[in-house]
């Protein structure tokens, strides 16, 4: 009888390394399944390939990861502050980055895909765009939450 590939009753902790690898190997699987179901199902998305989509949704997620943590360094930036103007300051950045953020996410998949990867519709692809990266995120949330519960 042959060994399974994955041992799923290996209990070794995992290394930070390993963890990371986990993480971002599972959020690119997630990115992937979305990016390809509303290339799909909406008119709005159009990938060429599925080779494309993989290469798309691990640029998704390099992106989304970078503009979190600028948004992020920010933040603690400006909680750092005291004072309503460096609330006030807080959420403006914090908005203006995530806001900036999906054009320049747009920007680097028109730079890498040209017209492979395309988001049509409603302001030149951003409101597409914006759904697609909501419903990641959220699918992504979901099943760390999931997960998160089978430990319980």
């Amino acid at each position: 009888m042959s060994t399974p590939a994955i041992d799923l009753n290996e209990t070794a902790p995992l290394s930070e390394g390993q963890r990371l690898f986990l993480l971002y190997f599972t959020a690119i699987l997630i990115d992937l399944v979305v990016l390809n179901l509303f290339a799909e199902y909406w008119q709005h998305v159009t990938v060429d390939s599925f080779t494309v989509s993989m290469l798309a949704a691990a640029l998704l997620q390099v992106l989304l990861k970078l503009t979190l943590a600028i948004e992020h360094r920010v933040a603690d930036y400006f909680n750092a502050r005291p004072g309503k103007t460096a609330r006030v300051l807080r959420f403006f950045c914090a908005w203006l980055i995530l806001f900036a953020s999906k054009f320049v996410i747009l920007a680097a998949l028109d730079i890498v895909f040209g017209g492979s990867v395309e988001f049509d519709g409603p302001l030149h692809g951003i409101v597409a765009l914006i759904a697609v990266l909501i419903v990641m995120v959220a699918a992504e949330e979901g099943v760390l939450r999931l997960y998160r519960s089978l430990g319980d």
